[in-house]
């Protein structure tokens, strides 16, 4: 059985010609760092294509980089052991990203709570809500400010799919995301 929070016609996947991205756990153990590294070769990717207007570029690449770099490293904070799997894509007015890998059952349960609440009132309300919340001390642990300001200042969509593990203590978490950019023939 799967869980859907989110935008359901974002779930169907990113779209034809996507870029895979592949960060594995081994001896090096994924880290910040990769994260860094990871969106801003997507930022960069993506952003190319608006390279003849300097504005476009900076904005675009500033855009997608903060979006992709918000969602490797939730999956590298909350994953659990395994490998993250990126993927993004990218129209002609949108760019559309992936990122899956699994975590704890505990972990998926605080995860989907917070998204009970993220995903049901206005973005923006939410988030004066919880940078209020946070700058009293009453704030949660992992209280979405990242994911929220995406949604209210970015115009991001976002959609998550929790799975049926095949192990209990492992629940296989798709997160897709999309946000506007614009089209590069104008």
């Amino acid at each position: 059985m799967t869980t859907l929070y989110g935008m359901a016609d974002l779930a169907i996947g990113t779209g034809e010609n996507v870029t895979t991205l592949r960060l594995f756990d081994g001896p090096l153990d994924l880290s910040w760092k990769h994260c860094a590294m990871t969106s801003d070769f997507v930022a960069e990717f993506v952003a190319l294509r608006y390279r003849t207007s300097r504005n476009l570029y900076k904005e675009v690449r500033h855009n997608v980089g903060y979006l992709t770099n918000e969602l490797i490293e939730n999956a590298v904070k909350f994953r659990a052991s395994g490998e993250i799997v990126v993927e993004a894509a990218v129209g002609s007015n949108a760019f559309r990203a992936k990122v899956s890998n699994f975590v704890d059952k505990e972990t998926a349960q605080r995860f989907q709570h917070l998204l009970s609440e993220i995903t049901t009132g206005d973005p923006g309300e939410l988030l004066i809500k919880r940078i209020e919340e946070n700058a009293s001390g009453d704030g949660p642990s992992g209280s979405g400010l990242g994911l929220l300001t995406l949604m209210s200042d970015y115009g991001a969509h976002f959609a998550w799919v929790f799975g049926s593990g095949e192990q209990e203590s492992q629940i296989p978490l798709e997160t897709y995301a999309s946000i506007t950019v614009p089209d590069p023939s104008n």
